[in-house]
């Protein structure tokens, strides 16, 4: 059973990371110091290091927070649709709206790379995004048969596909949160990458062997 110093503990927790998330979405990461974060959730900087090493580790715990937060959205604007093809459009809009948020902004695309460094920020990335990504390609690209009539839609085919599309979102995600005009620019992705899915859509409506490894090149 929690005890009440455990409960105070976490809360404690959770407002530093609150804090910390606000700081780093206003002021960026390198104006933001340890003093004013502590200072913000009202403790002191040694309750400060009780839990968290430095700077950078709560940067990634800030930095969790605005990921898990856009996750949750997009997996709550799927779960709305019951076709495949539709939530993997629903996805992508919510996904799209995520990234225009000014802590997705900040933290994740302007800090987190620099802060966390190009692997780890992969790895974020990846542990937050890819495996919704793969759902939804999954889903979409199988429709109830995990072959599709032979089509060749294996698991290496089906994770193929699945990393090209978490490339194009993650590519076009940091686009858009960069972009003078995110609105508008997350129109320009969602109808391009809406034209895609439409055109894979009617080839496995027809008959997939086009997507059959080899398939193009065959006469």
């Amino acid at each position: 059973m929690e005890t009440r110093r455990q409960r105070y503990s976490e809360a404690t927790k959770q407002a530093l990371v609150e804090v910390a998330e606000r700081l780093f979405t206003s002021q960026g990461y390198a104006s933001t110091s340890l003093d004013a974060i502590a200072a913000g959730a009202e403790v002191t900087k040694g309750a400060l290091y009780h839990h968290f090493s430095g700077k950078q580790a709560i940067f990634e715990a800030a930095f969790e927070r605005v990921q898990s937060r856009a996750t949750t959205d997009v997996v709550a604007a799927t779960a709305e649709h019951h076709d495949p093809w539709d939530q993997a459009r629903a996805g992508l809009r919510a996904f799209l709206e995520a990234v225009q948020e000014p802590g997705y902004r900040q933290v994740v695309v302007s800090d987190g790379p620099s802060v966390l460094g190009h692997e780890r920020y992969r790895e974020q990335e990846e542990r937050s995004t890819y495996a919704l990504v793969d759902r939804m390609v999954r889903s979409a690209l199988t429709a109830g048969d995990p072959l599709r009539d032979g089509t060749g839609l294996d698991d290496a085919m089906l994770g193929t596909f699945t990393r090209i599309f978490f490339g194009a979102m993650s590519a076009a995600g940091g686009s858009v949160a960069v972009s003078d005009d995110p609105a508008a620019a997350a129109l320009r992705v969602e109808t391009a990458i809406g034209v895609i899915l439409a055109g894979l859509q009617q080839v496995l409506d027809e008959g997939a062997g086009a997507l059959a490894p080899g398939a193009t090149s065959r006469t």
